[in-house]
């Protein structure tokens, strides 16, 4: 097979693999740095090796050496995203197969874009700072030099400095602390990942953590102001586990706990194995929880065992695992839950597609290419919606839910621990279903893939779950002022949480309301003091879009008071 290039890389890949990383950590808060040493595990995979290149952005490289003996190093010019190639010259040529350890001591700088230092203020207890890492798509290289592609896996140990009234956590299993030899006011924490894995999934936190047990394999640790409710709203974990597995097969990565982290976190969550990280906005009593949570439990198999070969092929991680997630939803709700939820997935997708992007962006092609393009930039539900519509519209092609869930975990055995590609996908699905050939061969798989806006099939879902909250966002959008005393609270009495979200997204995608009807649905419906952070963000959004000038103070306050990104950019846009 050809090897696959990565354009978002400078690592040697093709000639080269890392096997294992040997990290050591000493966290500096005072100047908001890692002091740090690597020794990578690499093994050859051609003759006369002796040049090694590897990512790596904004570090401070002190001392190389390879198999003990010194290496000579440079530095190439600085990429505005990718950062600089890191090029060692081995003192020894190796020929194919064979493996040589590589150390790297370095210093990460204090812009480094994979670390988020917040001072004492911005956690929830005031008195100590608090440090977190977020690697995806390319940004294990500000942390760590390092072959920073996801068609790269490997294991890693750590050992993490840090001051004793912290506690360190990694994306791995804990492997003991122990008082720092060098410095009494320390304690240094161990980390094994035994399931090779990709550079961006490797995760750091350290703040005043506590932690809670909620299941036999799972604790949840936050700061302590957090951690009895988290311990409260996540106690259905084990339950979520056991169905994926169910599912997609068993449970690799061992642990499963999950880290809430200070309102400043970007995402919703972040599929870290051994330690998913989430949003405190999801506290707040918000049902929707639990698909941040069933999609962060699907990772485990789709994305963290089954890895996209590079950030084109996104989709592979994001389509399944949405696919995955509702498919946990429906065994634990309903078949109906999943339609409701697919064509609310459908709404988003034509929201990102029509409104962010425009119909002909190549970004919104589900296998976009990304020479020359930041992948942090072709972010968006694309991948994600565009993704799971194939999906479904495969699984209607095929003969429903039950048939291609054996087609989606055969995938995962056959790729798992390591990385795939599209054509690698197609090939499988093709080989799966052999005897339904000539009906694979009828789908447009060229504008499926290549093709940007909006996919070429609209699925058919049942709208049951949905119908309920067209009437009502209808009745509202056609009232005049002389109609709205005919509007009660009973109107939403029946309504899950899921339906309010999705009546108020009806809302938004037609022309503002008038100020007079906004003014009626806060008498009404009370949406002013609902908590849950889906639903106060699309009502704040309606609110502003109206011009109601009493909700401008609410709605800067949603979006300073936290930094998902979800809320704080459709509220300041």
């Amino acid at each position: 097979m050809v090897p696959v290039a990565d354009p978002c890389s400078f690592a040697s890949f093709s000639k080269c693999l890392t096997k294992h990383l040997n990290l050591t950590y000493q966290v500096d808060f005072d100047n908001h740095v890692l002091k740090g040493k690597v020794a990578l595990t690499v093994e050859v995979l051609e003759d006369k090796f002796s040049v090694l290149t590897l990512d790596t952005k904004d570090l401070k490289i002190l001392k190389v050496s390879a198999n003990g003996q010194t290496a000579k190093f440079a530095l190439g010019a600085k990429h505005s995203y990718k950062g600089s190639p890191l090029e060692i010259t081995l003192p020894l040529e190796l020929s194919r197969g064979q493996h040589v350890i590589v150390e790297i001591e370095y210093e990460t700088s204090p812009r480094a874009s994979a670390l988020q230092w917040l001072s004492p203020a911005q956690t929830a207890g005031k008195k100590q700072p608090y440090l977190f890492s977020q690697c995806q798509a390319t940004h294990c290289r500000t942390l760590v030099p390092c072959q920073d592609t996801p068609s790269v896996k490997h294991t890693y140990y750590a050992q993490v400095s840090v001051p004793k009234e912290l506690v360190a956590l990694m994306s791995a299993v804990q492997d003991g602390q122990e008082p720092d030899p060098n410095d009494t006011s320390r304690v240094i924490y161990r980390f094994r990942q035994p399931v090779p894995m990709p550079s961006y999934l490797i995760a750091l936190v350290v703040g005043a953590l506590e932690s809670r047990v909620i299941g036999p394999r799972s604790k949840v640790w936050s700061e302590k102001e957090y951690v009895d409710k988290a311990a409260f709203e996540f106690s259905e974990t084990e339950m979520m586990l056991k169905t994926a597995e169910s599912l997609a097969g068993p449970y690799v990565w061992g642990q499963y706990d999950l880290l809430i982290l200070p309102p400043s976190f970007p995402y919703g969550g972040m599929e870290n194995p051994c330690l998913t990280f989430v949003t405190p906005t999801l506290l707040a009593g918000d049902r929707s929880l639990s698909n941040v949570i069933a999609h962060e439990i699907s990772h485990s198999w789709t994305g963290n065992l089954v890895t996209n070969k590079t950030w084109e092929h996104f989709w592979l991680n994001e389509g399944h695992t949405v696919y995955l997630e509702r498919m946990i939803g429906r065994a634990l709700e309903s078949e109906q839950f999943r339609q409701f939820k697919a064509m609310g997935g459908w709404k988003e997708l034509h929201e990102s597609v029509r409104q962010r992007f425009g119909a002909n962006n190549v970004l919104t092609n589900l296998v976009p290419s990304l020479q020359d393009v930041n992948p942090d930039d072709s972010f968006s539900s694309v991948p994600y919606e565009k993704g799971f519509a194939l999906l479904y519209y495969l699984e209607e092609l095929m003969g429903g839910p039950e048939v291609f869930m054996g087609f989606v975990k055969s995938y995962i055995q056959l790729f798992a621990y390591s990385s795939v590609t599209t054509q690698e996908w197609k090939d499988h699905l093709f080989t799966y279903f052999k005897d339904k050939v000539d009906l694979l061969n009828k789908v447009d798989w060229n504008a499926w893939m290549h093709t940007p806006g909006m996919p070429p099939v609209k699925p058919e879902y049942d709208t049951t779950l949905a119908d309920a909250c067209i009437a009502l966002a209808q009745r509202w959008l056609k009232a005049k002022d002389a109609d709205l005393v005919g509007f009660s609270e009973a109107d939403i009495k029946q309504f899950s949480s899921h339906q309010l979200i999705e009546f108020l997204a009806l809302l938004l995608v037609e022309d503002p309301l008038p100020l007079s009807h906004v003014k009626r649905m806060q008498e009404v419906h009370h949406f002013n003091s609902i908590a849950n952070s889906e639903i106060r963000c699309r009502w704040l959004r309606l609110c502003v879009r109206a011009q109601w000038e009493e909700a401008v103070p609410l709605a800067l306050k949603m979006a300073v008071d936290q930094g998902r990104m979800k809320f704080t950019r459709p509220l300041f846009r």
